[in-house]
């Protein structure tokens, strides 16, 4: 895990985590997490289809508030109520990789320059 970047903490994130943590939590707390790693994943894809955004936002408060009930009240702030806007602006702006972090990181610093001069 040394090293890696963020993209690939992600990755490991996105599709490894859930497997080395599912013996080690209950059941109920293992199935929450995994539905806000499955929002996730299906926000990232390449491909968005819109119905399927619809249900992400749908989804996506139902899923808070099964965290609310598993973590203390001092582990939220407003950044854990991000991911019920993150669907929205998916549906009005499309594919969401080229408004992330991710895309930036790959370039070089005159590449940045340079896509940012001209848009």
């Amino acid at each position: 895990m040394f090293g890696m970047k963020s993209h690939d903490c992600h990755a490991f994130m996105q599709r490894l985590l859930l497997i080395v943590v599912r013996d080690l939590l209950e059941d109920d707390i293992w199935i929450t997490i995994s539905e806000l790693n499955i929002f996730f994943r299906d926000l990232t894809t390449k491909n968005l289809n819109v119905e399927n955004l619809w249900l992400l936002l749908e989804n996506i408060p139902k899923i808070l508030c099964k965290l609310e009930k598993i973590f203390s009240p001092n582990f939220f702030n407003s950044m854990e109520h991000l991911p019920i806007h993150l669907a929205y602006e998916a549906i009005l702006a499309d594919l969401i990789q080229f408004r992330w972090m991710y895309h930036f990181e790959r370039l070089g610093l005159w590449e940045i320059k340079e896509v940012l001069s001209h848009g």
